[in-house]
């Protein structure tokens, strides 16, 4: 694709490309059919991401039982598949960036890379390779700090789910994307997500994904729809950040954790509510309001598509038919959409386990064996104060650590929950998993992708996100504690 002129606004619609009538969607019987193509794929979809399901005495969506089906068979041929994959990565990266002509495959995949992305590439292969060893071979002891069980187990078991949530997500995603599911969905919330948070409609899918599945497959399908034209990089960049929220099953081993699990439809619905709180204000603010309003294509989003779907029309559940009609009758086979997907998602898995790794590890080694941590959470015993949030001071260093990985928060206070008070355990729960960003997985998994954000963007998200909602969490707290 070409990009358009910077600044010069493309003349094309995008929203009158994607969704007015197309040509060979004439006729009741082509229209019949691209709706039954419709509810039957995107049927499959919302049983394998949406409906948990009980066996053996364990709930858990479809997907997750598929993923994790995978990980047990595989055992420590994917730790050591893991080892392989991020060191191919590391030396590729090298070739690709600077010995390989630039018009070359290998130019091409790294050529936006910096200096930066090496080194962690780098030091993601030595970490994956040294657990790898450890866990392998009884007369090998790896580093401490990278192979302990805070940093390098807890890592792995990260980077074993996605390194199988991201192809296995792949295969099944189209049938969420291409044949007229999520044109249903969006055009039915475009209404209430463009005024309201200031993105398509279609973006709820995003959300909900993330809540019942995992935030890995809600930054796949982000980038996926960025990629094709249908996100802005301001969209992009909000949706990834502000909706690619912790799974409700990962919510529950959460508050568990923190010793609320009495109280969780408490917790968790109240957690929900606040990170869409939180959402609202941060895509009305610096670095995501900064995002140009610019498709992946170059293509400039005009104020007339953003005014038009933000309209409530009565018409509205017929037009979402229509769409999802198109959508399901146009899309290729299954096998064709499933194959290109995957060959997609393989062709970032790389760089993501990479990131995991390297950002990962780092970050559980600086929280685990540094008072960095500490001292930040420190600045905030002051505004924990004001609040009147109670036991301030030990759980302060909790506020910050979560952006390393996300349990870290719960699991600081863990060895607390019989001496703190209940109300301050719900404080950290629940400003943990509305913080979104971590960089032991969705910071990694946003830096591998397309999605226009930095590592700068995503600390000052962050600390935003945090500063943001601590008076809104204190509220939250004193009216249900």
């Amino acid at each position: 694709m070409k990009n358009g002129p910077a600044g010069e606004t493309n003349s094309v619609s995008h929203s009158d490309t994607e969704f007015k009538p197309l040509p060979n969607l004439t006729g009741r019987k082509n229209f019949i059919t691209g709706l039954l193509r419709c509810i039957f794929y995107s049927s499959i979809a919302v049983m394998i991401f949406f409906i948990p399901f009980s066996i053996n005495g364990t709930t858990e969506i479809l997907f997750g039982y598929i993923y994790n089906f995978f990980i047990d068979i595989t055992g420590l041929a994917s730790v050591w598949a893991i080892a392989v994959l991020t060191s191919l990565n590391a030396a590729a990266s090298i070739y690709g960036k600077y010995i390989a002509p630039e018009n070359s495959r290998a130019g091409r995949y790294y050529k936006d890379d910096t200096i930066i992305h090496i080194i962690i590439y780098l030091a993601g292969a030595v970490f994956a390779v040294f657990y790898s060893l450890h866990v392998s071979f009884a007369g090998f002891a790896g580093p401490a700090p990278v192979v302990g069980e805070d940093t390098g187990e807890v890592m792995s078991g990260i980077a074993l789910q996605v390194l199988w949530i991201i192809p296995l997500g792949a295969v099944f995603i189209p049938l969420i994307l291409r044949y007229g599911g999520i044109d249903f969905v969006g055009t039915l919330l475009e209404p209430l997500m463009r005024p309201v948070f200031k993105v398509p409609g279609k973006s709820a899918v995003d959300g909900i994904a993330s809540f019942v599945s995992s935030s890995s497959v809600a930054v796949i399908i982000t980038n996926n729809l960025y990629k094709n034209n249908t996100y802005t990089k301001r969209e992009a960049a909000a949706i990834a950040t502000s909706f690619s929220a912790v799974s409700i099953g990962f919510a529950a081993v959460v508050i568990s954790t923190a010793g609320l699990m009495d109280r969780f439809l408490t917790v968790y619905f109240s957690s929900f509510f606040i990170a869409f709180l939180v959402s609202a204000i941060m895509v009305r603010i610096p670095p995501i309001a900064k995002k140009p309003d610019k498709y992946y294509d170059g293509a400039v989003q005009t104020k007339k598509e953003r005014k038009q779907e933000a309209k409530f029309e009565r018409i509205l559940f017929k037009k979402a038919v229509k769409r999802a009609a198109e959508s399901g009758y146009n899309a290729g086979s299954i096998f064709r959409e499933s194959g290109r997907s995957l060959l997609e998602g393989l062709a970032v898995l790389p760089k993501v386990l990479c990131m995991l790794t390297g950002i990962g590890v780092t970050c559980l080694i600086i929280a685990e064996y540094t008072p960095v941590f500490t001292w930040i959470g420190m600045l905030f015993v002051p505004l924990l104060q004001l609040f009147a949030v109670p036991n301030a001071a030990e759980i302060s260093p909790a506020i910050t650590v979560g952006i390393a990985e996300m349990f870290l928060p719960v699991l600081m206070i863990a060895d607390q929950v019989g001496t703190i008070e209940p109300a301050a355990a719900y404080f950290i729960a629940a400003l943990s998993m509305v913080q979104i960003i971590f960089f032991s997985e969705t910071g990694a998994v946003m830096l591998s992708t397309k999605i226009p954000v930095k590592v700068k963007d995503l600390i000052i998200i962050f600390f935003l996100r945090t500063l943001i909602a601590i008076p809104i969490v204190a509220l939250f707290m004193h009216l249900l504690f």
